[in-house]
């Protein structure tokens, strides 16, 4: 299709991040024309609890939506498409009617560890998985559900056996973004990328994902509860009138069922041919590519998943905390008190300043980015943060600098899984999400992880662009294969030779320090 047909149709694509809903108006070639965003609680429980609401969620999107509306940028008759992605790996209970019955679970919540460890160990356990659970689980899936517990099916078993009122009321538990997609709708379905962390989608054919009957029966859940599935790039429906009318658009909008956050930013980011990667660098951070097979590497829980794009795999390595430990940084040990800087994303600029007259290595100060255990490319939820090598001489920059090169230790940990998974090397890496925004810490993951770091433009767009081409490939505006020509970066950073031998040294050093302090976690935490 023409380019000029591609300018003169918009989408609202939505991001529904952990920290803030975010709305964007988008053409079908992924420009973005506007954006709004709303700030939405996170409540964390006792015992590994994580959890928002989803009214929150749905008043954040509406309100989002009517700004970007009421701004009349383009002809409301030209707006003909609502896409959403959303984070992954939560759970909405919801009855027969669509209403919530609890707020959602979400991907940080472990309570139903204890459950996953109940049905999954054997007689003879690796990794504690019995070893016939784990070899029929892999076999089917790529993958098993993960002992942390931060699974969607985690979820399931702890509402069924500590919530069993809710589990009953239950008519199906959906992701987060497919719980956007029923209030947009009505309509109960999840994609098949969406689905694919309750482990019970059988993936061996990626033209005929389904359920696994037998994976279900072994893990006591009643399969009713699940929602149908279908294709990321299908149409689930049409905007409801009601919601149509609440944000200003018209009837007929069709609803594409989209993707979750990691799926949807790889499209964002232009990296959507095999063995070409990107690394997100939000709240939490990944680096993925797509692959060609189904592979396992369960020592690094890592497995090829269904994305996307129909018919194709994509393997990830991710870590939970990134741009958190910022937000660590700024609101719990620098400005707590000052009403000025807690809680503002302008201290981040503030960072980056900072940082620039911090030399590299930070003085050999060294922080451990785990303050909310780890998933991959170990999964231990007892793992903390920390700074390590303290000295007097050491300043707020060195601790600033710290933090940024921390976080970009940890992802040269996850590389290192990803190019062993692939057999070849990611290089360049597109990089996207706030932390992109940084030239300095763009600077620092070239340096740490000695790639080229190609800057998306407008990297903090990245999933809401995402959801814009899906459903432009959707509605036959573009294809896949045209993505990488349509989205620009703004900048590239090359590894600086000077930096090397340090950087190597310090990573080293990094990784001892998580073997040297596994089992004082383990013991501090359990």
């Amino acid at each position: 299709m023409k380019a000029e047909e591609r300018k003169s149709k918009y989408v609202l694509a939505v991001d529904h991040g952990t920290s803030a809903m975010k709305v964007a108006l988008a053409n079908m070639s992924g420009d973005i024309l506007a954006f709004e965003m709303e700030e939405t609680p996170l409540y964390l429980l006792d015992g590994g609890g994580a959890e928002q609401d989803p009214d929150e969620w749905w008043a954040a999107l509406i309100a989002c939506a009517k700004r970007i509306v009421d701004k009349n940028l383009v002809p409301v008759d030209d707006i003909v498409a609502v896409c959403s992605s959303s984070q992954w790996s939560g759970t909405v209970a919801v009855d027969a009617k669509g209403n919530h019955l609890m707020n959602a679970i979400i991907w940080m919540d472990s309570r139903g560890a204890p459950y996953i460890s109940k049905y999954l160990r054997g007689i003879v356990n690796i990794q504690g998985y019995g070893i016939l659970n784990l070899l029929k689980w892999i076999h089917k899936t790529g993958g098993i559900p993960a002992g942390a517990g931060k699974d969607p099916i985690a979820h399931i078993l702890f509402l069924k056996h500590e919530r069993p009122e809710i589990y009953e009321k239950t008519y199906k538990f959906l992701e987060p973004k497919d719980f956007l997609n029923l209030k947009f709708t009505g309509k109960f379905a999840a994609s098949y990328d969406s689905i694919m962390l309750h482990w019970l989608a059988n993936t061996r054919d990626i033209w005929n994902v389904h359920y696994d009957e037998a994976l279900i029966k072994k893990l006591r859940i009643d399969g009713n509860k699940l929602p149908p599935l279908q294709s990321s790039i299908d149409v689930l429906g049409v905007v409801s009138e009601k919601v149509a009318d609440l944000i200003g658009i018209n009837r007929n909008v069709q609803v594409v069922t989209g993707s979750p956050d990691l799926q949807s930013a790889m499209i964002g980011s232009g990296a959507v041919k095999d063995y070409e990667g990107h690394i997100y660098v939000g709240t939490s951070s990944w680096i993925l590519c797509h692959v060609p097979y189904k592979k396992t590497d369960i020592s690094h829980n890592m497995a090829s998943i269904p994305s996307t794009i129909p018919g194709r795999y994509f393997v990830v390595n991710e870590q939970e905390s990134a741009g958190a430990c910022l937000t660590f940084l700024r609101d719990n040990i620098f400005y707590p008190d000052d009403k000025t800087r807690y809680g503002n994303p302008d201290v981040y600029g503030e960072f980056d300043k900072i940082v620039e007259n911090a030399p590299p290595g930070s003085n050999k100060l060294i922080f451990t980015p785990w303050l909310y255990g780890e998933r991959t490319p170990v999964e231990n939820h007892t793992l903390r943060g920390g700074f390590h090598n303290l000295s007097l001489p050491i300043d707020r920059p060195n601790m600033i600098r710290a933090v940024f090169e921390g976080v970009a230790y940890n992802s040269r940990w996850l590389l290192q899984g990803v190019e062993k998974f692939i057999k070849r090397k990611l290089d360049p890496l597109n990089i996207i999400g706030g932390g992109a925004q940084s030239d300095i810490w763009c600077q620092i993951y070239a340096d740490v992880l000695n790639r080229t770091i190609r800057q998306v433009k407008d990297p903090i767009y990245a999933n809401a662009r995402g959801a814009a081409l899906i459903a432009s490939v959707s509605l036959g505006y573009c294809t896949f294969d045209e993505i990488c020509h349509l989205v620009q970066f703004s900048n590239e950073f090359h590894p600086n030779p000077d930096n090397r031998a340090l950087y190597d040294e310090i990573f080293a050093e990094f990784l001892q320090l998580y073997k040297s302090n596994e089992q004082i976690y383990k013991r501090l935490n359990k």
